[in-house]
C-alpha cells in the first residue's frame, strides 16, 4: 500500500538511481564478500565488548543489528556485560532504537549524551543495575575522533560547573556508579583555567548506517537524512583493534560508487547487512522523505502557522530575539516553535537554523524526525558542528528550561528518578553568545486564555518551576555569568535576564498580577530594579505580529553610537541601502551632532555588512565620509562582501580617504587596537 505523504514534504517519490545495482541473479553468485546476515555479524560481539552506535533519535540509528543483538542474547544469554556508548537520544521513547537492548546482562554499563528516548536503559540505571554515565553530547562526539587519532582524551572546557564536572558528580547517574565505577573525567588546569578531560576509551564494536554498499565495504548515505559521526566512529573501532559493521538498504556492483559520495571507506568496514525495510526507516517517524535527504526544497508556505497557546506566546516572544544573519540553534520541544513563528513571520530567510545533528540552514524538523531538516544549505558531521559551536560559532541559542533558581542554573537533565541526560544542551548553552531558556512558568495543569490582548490564567500549574535549588545542574548560571554571557528566560507571563546577583524580573504579560501570580509562585524573590516593563502586545494578538519590519530597520540615528570611555564611535550601516539624497545628509547630520560638541577627535569603526548605495549617489556618498573622516583619530571598516570591500575601498582610496576595509568586526577591532 503507498504511504501516505508526510504533511509537510509532499509526495514521495523514488530516488533517481546514479549507480548501477545489482540485480537479484548475480547478486547470488557475487562473491560475498563482506556481506553477511545480521546474525553472522553478530557473532563477532564478545562479552564486555564496548559497542558505539550511530544515531539522532531514529535517523542513522541500526535497527536491524540492534534487534538481531537482542535476539542472540535472549536464546543464549550472550554476549554480556556490553557497555553501550553513543552521543545523542536514540529511540522512540517506547521500544525502538536502544530500547531492544535494555536488558539486564546483556549491558552492564552506559557512557552516553542523551537518556530520555530509553526508559528501558533508564530502569536498570534506576535500580542501580548498571553503571551509568552522563557526558555532553559535543564532548562525546569529539572524543570518538580522539580515540580514533590515538589520543588521551577530549580536552574541554564544556561541562565545567555542571553536573558533569567532576567536583560535583561526574557525570555518574546512580550510586552504582559513584560507589564502584572509575573516574572517566578529570580535572586539568592549561596556564592557570580549568578544563575537563574526557578520557579516551578502547571501542570495540561499531553499529553504523548507510545507505548503500559494495562488495568491498564503501558506503555511501545518499538516502539518510544526516551524516552523523560514521566515519570517526569506524575509525575509532579500527584503530581500537574492533570491528565495524555497517548496516545498508541496498547493494551496489564493485566500483560503481561515487568516490565523493562515500562516507566510509571500504578499508575500515567487517561486515555489510542489508536490512529489512521496516527495520530501515529514515527516522522513526518517516519510513523515507526526499525532503529529508535534501533531493527536493518544500515550499514553506506549506508549513501550517502554530495555534495561539502558551507555547507559542514564549515561542513568539523568544523570537523578538533574533537579529539578521544571526547564526541559531533550536532546542528540542519548545524551541522548535521559534522556527515556526520565525517562518509565519516571514524572517526565517534573515537568519540561519542549526541543529547539532549536523543541519545547517532551513528549517529543523522535531518530535522523532529531531535531527531532520528541510531546505537546508549543508549538511556536515556532529563533531565538526560541535566544533563551531564550542567556538562560539552560535550567535544565539533557544533551548528549554525544566526548573531553575535564583542563580540562574537551569535543570533539565534530571527530575527524581527520571533522567534524560543533557544531549547537546551543555556544549550549546555554554558557548552561544546569547542563550535563551524557554519554559511554561509553572507546569501540570496550567490553562490559559487570551482576552482583549491580555493573558488571562484560567488554572494556575500546580508544580514550581523556579524553585530555591535545582535538583540537578545542567546549565550554570555562576559560570555563564562569570563569563558575561546574555542570558534570558523567557515564559508565557514574564522575563528574565541574569545579572552578576542572579534572575532578575525584566519583562512581564500584560494582565498579568506581578505578586499574585509571579512572585508568590516562585521559591526565591527574583532581583527587581526597576518595575517590569510590559512584554510586547502583538505577542498576544492573532495573526501576524509584523515582526519582519522591526527585525530589518533600525532607526538611522540609532546606527551611530559614541562610547565614551574608549572614545569610540561605532557606526552600524549593516543591511542599509542608501536610495537618495536625503539620507546620505541624514547621516552627515547625525555624525556632526554626535561628535562636535566634543571637542577631540575619536576612533571610529563601521560596520558595512550587506551595505548599499544607489550607484548615481556614490560620488555624493564618498564626499559625506570624506567629510566625517574630519572628525576621526582612526576608522576602520568591514564587512563580509567581497565585492563592496574592493568596491567601496577603491572609491574612498580615489577620493584620498583611507579605505582599511576588514572582513570582521573582530579584524576591525584589533587594528584599531594596533594588534
Amino acid at each position: 500500500m503507498e504511504k501516505e505523504p508526510h504533511p509537510l514534504i509532499g509526495k514521495q517519490h523514488l530516488i533517481e538511481i546514479k549507480h548501477p545495482m545489482i540485480d537479484p541473479i548475480a547478486a547470488m553468485r557475487m562473491k560475498k564478500g563482506k556481506i553477511v546476515s545480521a546474525q553472522e555479524a553478530i557473532e563477532l560481539i564478545r562479552d564486555d565488548d564496548t559497542i558505539v552506535t550511530a544515531g539522532f533519535v531514529g535517523a542513522g540509528f541500526a535497527e536491524e543489528l540492534a534487534i538481531a543483538l537482542k535476539d542472540r542474547f535472549l536464546k543464549t544469554g550472550r554476549p554480556r556485560n556490553l557497555t553501550l556508548t553513543y552521543p545523542a537520544g536514540q529511540g522512540d521513547g517506547k521500544t525502538k532504537g536502544l530500547n531492544h537492548l535494555a536488558i539486564e546482562g546483556l549491558v552492564g554499563r552506559i557512557i552516553c549524551g542523551h537518556t530520555g528516548l530509553t526508559p528501558g536503559l533508564g530502569k536498570l540505571v534506576n535500580d542501580n543495575k548498571i553503571l551509568a554515565y552522563n557526558v555532553p553530547m559535543g564532548a562525546v562526539t569529539q572524543l570518538y575522533r580522539d580515540i580514533a587519532a590515538g589520543k588521551p582524551g577530549n580536552l574541554t572546557h564544556v561541562g565545567l560547573g555542571t553536573f558533569i564536572d567532576p567536583r560535583v558528580d561526574g557525570g555518574k547517574l546512580n550510586e552504582l556508579t559513584k560507589s564502584r565505577g572509575e573516574d572517566l573525567i578529570t580535572v586539568m588546569q592549561v596556564d592557570g583555567k580549568d578544563y575537563l578531560l574526557y578520557k579516551s576509551f578502547p571501542i570495540h564494536v561499531a553499529f553504523l548506517r548507510g545507505t548503500t554498499a559494495d562488495p568491498d565495504g564503501n558506503i555511501s548515505m545518499e538516502k539518510e537524512a544526516m551524516v552523523l559521526d560514521a566515519l570517526s566512529m569506524a575509525q575509532a573501532a579500527r584503530n581500537s583493534g574492533g570491528v565495524v559493521i555497517v548496516q545498508v538498504e541496498r547493494l551496489a556492483d564493485r566500483a560503481t560508487l561515487n568516490a565523493r559520495e562515500v562516507i566510509i571507506p571500504g578499508i575500515l568496514v567487517d561486515c555489510v547487512v542489508v536490512a529489512k525495510p521496516e527495520n530501515h526507516w529514515q527516522t522513526f517517524g518517516e519510513p523515507y522523505s526526499t525532503a529529508f535527504s535534501c533531493e527536493h526544497r518544500v515550499p514553506m508556505q506549506a508549513v501550517p502557522p502554530l495555534e495561539l497557546n502558551g507555547r507559542k506566546i514564549v515561542a513568539r516572544r523568544a523570537a523578538f530575539e533574533l537579529k539578521p544573519n544571526s547564526i541559531v540553534n533550536l532546542g528540542i520541544g519548545m524551541p522548535e516553535g521559534v522556527s515556526r513563528v520565525a517562518n509565519e513571520e516571514r524572517i526565517l530567510e534573515y537568519c540561519t537554523l542549526t541543529a547539532e545533528s549536523g543541519i545547517i540552514g532551513g528549517l529543523p524538523m522535531g518530535g522523532l524526525d529531531f535531527g531532520a531538516g528541510i531546505n537546508v544549505d549543508a549538511l556536515i558531521t556532529e563533531n565538526y558542528q560541535f566544533d563551531f559551536y564550542d567556538g562560539g560559532g552560535l550567535d544565539i541559542a533557544f533551548l528549554g528550561m525544566a526548573e531553575t533558581d535564583a542563580e540562574g542554573n537551569v535543570n533539565v537533565s534530571r527530575f527524581g528518578p527520571r533522567f534524560t541526560g543533557p544531549g547537546g544542551f551543555i556544549d550549546i548553552s555554554q558557548n552561544a553568545k546569547t542563550v535563551c531558556f524557554l519554559g511554561m512558568f509553572t507546569a501540570g495543569g496550567l490553562q490559559l486564555a487570551i482576552e482583549d490582548d491580555q493573558l488571562k490564567i484560567v488554572q494556575e500549574g500546580r508544580q514550581k518551576k523556579f524553585v530555591g535549588q535545582v535538583e540537578q545542574k545542567t546549565f550554570s548560571g555562576r559560570y555563564a555569568a562569570q563569563s558575561r554571557q546574555r542570558v534570558l528566560y523567557i515564559t508565557e507571563r514574564c522575563v528574565f535576564s541574569l545579572c552578576e546577583e542572579g534572575l532578575e524580573l525584566t519583562e512581564i504579560a500584560p494582565g498579568i498580577d506581578l505578586d499574585t501570580q509571579v512572585l508568590a509562585l516562585m521559591d526565591f524573590t527574583p532581583i527587581i530594579r526597576r518595575p517590569p516593563r510590559l512584554m510586547d502586545g502583538r505577542i498576544f494578538r492573532f495573526g501576524r505580529m509584523g515582526i519582519k519590519e522591526d527585525l530589518l530597520t533600525i532607526p538611522l540615528a540609532e546606527r551611530f553610537t559614541y562610547h565614551a570611555a574608549d572614545n569610540i564611535f561605532f557606526i552600524n550601516l549593516e543591511n542599509v541601502y542608501v536610495k537618495n539624497s536625503a539620507e546620505i545628509q541624514q547621516m552627515k547630520e547625525i555624525v556632526s551632532d554626535a561628535l562636535k560638541p566634543l571637542g577631540k577627535k575619536v576612533h571610529t569603526i563601521a560596520n558595512y555588512d550587506n551595505f548599499n548605495v544607489s550607484p548615481h549617489l556614490i560620488d555624493e556618498y564618498v564626499e559625506m565620509v570624506k567629510y566625517a573622516a574630519g572628525f576621526y583619530e582612526s576608522v576602520t571598516r568591514y564587512t563580509t562582501s567581497t565585492f563592496l570591500r574592493m568596491k567601496l575601498g577603491d572609491e574612498l582610496e580615489r577620493r584620498g580617504v583611507a579605505p582599511h576595509i576588514y572582513e570582521s568586526r573582530e579584524e576591525a577591532r584589533k587594528a584599531l587596537d594596533g594588534d
